[in-house]
This record gives structure tokens, sequence and C-alpha cells, in this order.
């Protein structure tokens, strides 16, 4: 009993002493502009991985949909382990390689032995600067990139947000999907995938990060190994800089009765990702809370929204959402819902939005706070989540902010801040709005708009 008793003291920790006993994240730029930063620990596995500034922002209408091509292209071998020679010696490692990307920004990143770092940092380097593009894995590829975009269209969540992205950014860069279009996919070639990677894969862009147990000075002696003959910018010369993406406050529609459920988005404007009133309105989002009929409790969950979908069967799903870009963002919901609960679902999630502007209390703030520190102290589960935390911060603040940092933030949000931030991006502005499925019920745009306040006599 006395050993059991001394075992759980030692592994016990408070939250003070959890967010004071992180490593410091040591950042090294290089002489071309790549930036090395790591997170060390005493774990015997260690993720690598590049973060790079790139993704469909920057495509324009007949090139979007070639990052992700180039995406799927750099698992397909390089010119020094051509075919799936780059792939099996990534297994002879017992490693675990992965990549996705996004609007604004590509990755790619390795799960090791933390021994087996200078390997993988290796490989990255390689896949990086050496992508094959053989025209015969292009055609191979292109065939599987359109049976994923017929699979892809099946998630209607997904669907529906991207339709919010092209209306709340009709025109712009920000309205192009992360895949592209059929159309572009079956018209892109080698030489546009070549001309992607030659503009954007460049070492300013990029910030090769690493967590677990890994030492630094190895990490940078690696990096100069094998990134500093990287070019700095393309054959071109330097690349554009982002125009801006304005928000539009409109609709699409995208009816159809045979399918079961409906599928609805809305949204404002929300913040950039720099900008402070983040904090605010996640915390907001956290008093909204998410509700799912899957979860237990039913009326008796915390959050006032989850009780009355539970209460009153008013959808499937719900789930608020705060999308952040470099300069704009969506602050929103989307709901899954039967077609007779449309309206209902969103006169109680509207009136939940009007709430939060003018009557947060201070008992849902500190509740809420305690959800974002829990789910902040979460990241430090697993080299795979600091890493991308690590790359991520790079390239959206240009440093890596400490967790004691950020719940110095959440801990400085009260009820009052909460109602302000909200007023300012919430209370009577127009929304975007995006629907597919059986929305007969939806009301007219101009009837969503004027939920947007309320006259209070």
């Amino acid at each position: 009993a006395a050993l059991l008793t001394l075992t759980r003291k030692r592994g016990a920790a408070t939250y003070a002493q959890t967010l004071q006993n992180i490593p410091e994240t040591q950042v090294t730029t290089l002489e071309n502009g790549l930036r090395v930063a790591s997170e060390e620990s005493n774990q015997p596995t260690c993720t690598v991985g590049l973060w790079i500034e790139a993704g469909s922002r920057y495509e324009d209408a007949k090139t979007n949909g070639a990052g992700f091509f180039v995406e799927h292209m750099a698992f397909k071998g390089t010119k020094k382990r051509p075919g799936s020679a780059f792939e099996k010696e990534v297994e002879s490692l017992g490693a675990h390689l992965n990549g996705y990307t996004s609007r604004e920004q590509t990755a790619f990143y390795i799960k090791a032995l933390s021994k087996d770092m200078p390997k993988v940092v290796e490989l990255l380097s390689d896949l990086v600067q050496n992508c094959a593009l053989e025209d015969s894995q292009v055609e191979r590829e292109r065939g599987i990139i359109l049976q994923e975009l017929k699979e892809m269209d099946s998630n209607l969540a997904d669907v529906t947000f991207d339709y919010l992205h092209a209306t709340a950014y009709q025109g712009t860069a920000l309205a192009h999907t992360v895949e592209g279009t059929s159309e572009n996919i079956k018209r892109l070639t080698r030489a546009d995938l070549a001309s992607y990677v030659d503009t954007y894969f460049k070492a300013p862009r990029m910030v090769l990060a690493a967590a677990g147990g890994i030492s630094h000075k190895e990490l940078v002696d690696a990096a100069k190994q094998h990134f500093s003959g990287m070019p700095v910018t393309s054959k071109e010369g330097s690349v554009p800089a982002l125009t801006r993406c304005r928000f539009t406050g409109s609709e699409i529609r995208a009816r159809d009765d045979a399918l079961p459920l409906a599928h609805i988005a809305l949204a404002v404007e929300g913040p950039g990702w720099a900008d402070p009133d983040n904090v605010v309105l996640n915390v907001a989002n956290a008093i909204i809370g998410r509700y799912d009929r899957t979860f237990g409790g039913g009326k008796n969950q915390s959050n006032r929204m989850a009780v009355l979908a539970a209460e009153h069967n008013l959808c499937h799903s719900f789930e608020p959402f705060n999308t952040s870009y470099s300069d704009t963002g969506l602050f929103g919901f989307q709901f899954v819902s039967d077609p007779l609960s449309v309206d209902d679902m969103m006169f109680c999630a509207q009136g939940e939005w009007m709430r939060l502007c003018t009557s947060t209390t201070e008992s849902e703030v500190t509740r809420a706070k305690n959800y974002l520190r829990n789910a902040m102290v979460a990241q430090l589960d697993g080299t795979t989540r600091l890493c991308e935390n690590i790359g991520s911060h790079l390239l959206h603040y240009g440093r890596r902010i400490p967790l004691e940092e950020w719940d110095a933030r959440i801990s400085a949000v009260d009820a009052r801040m909460v109602r302000d931030v909200c007023s300012k991006y919430i209370y009577d502005k127009c929304p975007a709005i995006a629907a597919v499925g059986p929305i007969e019920q939806l009301l007219d745009y101009n009837r969503i708009r004027s939920a947007m306040y309320w006259i209070r006599l």
C-alpha cells in the first residue's frame, strides 16, 4: 500500500506544474531561411516534419488542386528512391509517414524512433527537393484522386463546409476547395506540378519541426547537411503576396429532398490567426459546446444548446467552429437535422448567439475556460501533435507560443469580454450560409439575417 501511494504521488502533477515543466521550443534559422524548431523530451520516439506555406489559397482557378496532387505524388518516389523505394525505406525503419494539404499550408511528417532522426531528416529532404513526378505515376495517381473526389462528395459535412467557403469568399482564392475540381485534376500536367513545387517548396517558406527524444543541435546539423543547398526563390523569382480575401454575406443552397438529413452551416467573418480576439471567440464556442445524439447525458449536459437539442430532438449533431486564416476567418456553427427540425434548430442556434452577445454569465465563462485548458494540455499527448503545433505556430505567428502564455490569455477572459467580442463579430452582421439536402424548411436569407439582432424594449 505504501509503495502504491508513493507511485501515485510521484506520477501526479498539478496543472500549474505541467505548464512550468514543458521544455522550451528552440528555434534556429539557417542561412537560406529554413527555420528549424524542436522541443526535446525523454520520449523513445520522435516526430519530424516539414510545414510549408503552400495550399489552395496560393492557386488560381486553373491550377486549383495542384497542391493536393503534389501531396499525393510526394509519396510515389523520388529521383534517388524511384517507385515504391521511398515508402519501403520508411517502413524499414518501422516509421509512419503522413501528410496533408489545407488552404494555407502543406505538411509532411514522419514518426520514428528517436535514434533514426538524422535518417528521417534526409528522407524529408529528398521528398521535397527531389520528387520524381514521373509521367506514368502522374497518370496513375490522377485516376486515384478522381475516385477520391467522388468519395468526398458523399461526405456532406465536408461538402457543406466547402460551399460555405465558396459563398463567403466568392471570387477569391479562399473559395477554392483544397482538392480542386475534377476538371482541373484531369487537365493538370506534370509541368504544372513541377512548377508548383519549384514556386512554393522553398526554404524561407518552410519550417522543419521536431518533437520527442531528439537533440536540437543534432537536428540543426542534419538540416544543414540536407537542406543547405535548397534554393531561396523559384526560377521566376519571389512568390506574389497573398491578396485580401473579402468576406461576403450570402448563401448557397443545394436542395435535394432525396437525402435523409439536412446539413447546414452558418458563419460570420472572424479574425485572422494572430488576432487576440480568437481566444475570446474560442471561449464563446466552448460555452455553446457541441452535441451528438450518441453522447451520454441527454438533458443533463452542461451547455444550454445540448440540453435544448436533446430535450426537443432538434438535431442529430451540432458543432461550432472558429476557422482562421492569415487575414480573415469563419466563425460559426454547423448542424445536421431532420427536414422538419431545420427551422427550430436555426432559431435556437441564432438565439444562443444573441445570448452570447447580451447575457453571457461568469459561471459559463469559467466552465468554458476549464474546457479550453483541458483541450490545451491534451496537446502534450504524443510527439505528433506537439510537432504539428510547433510547425503551425511558426508559420502562423512567427514563433511558438508557450502554453503558459495561452493559459494567461484564457485566464484574462471574463463575461464582459465575451459579450463585447461576440457583439463585434456577430451582432447585426450579414452571415454566410451553406445548406445541403432536404432544406425546404430553411427560411429565406432575409429572415435569417433579421435574427442576427434583437429588438429590445
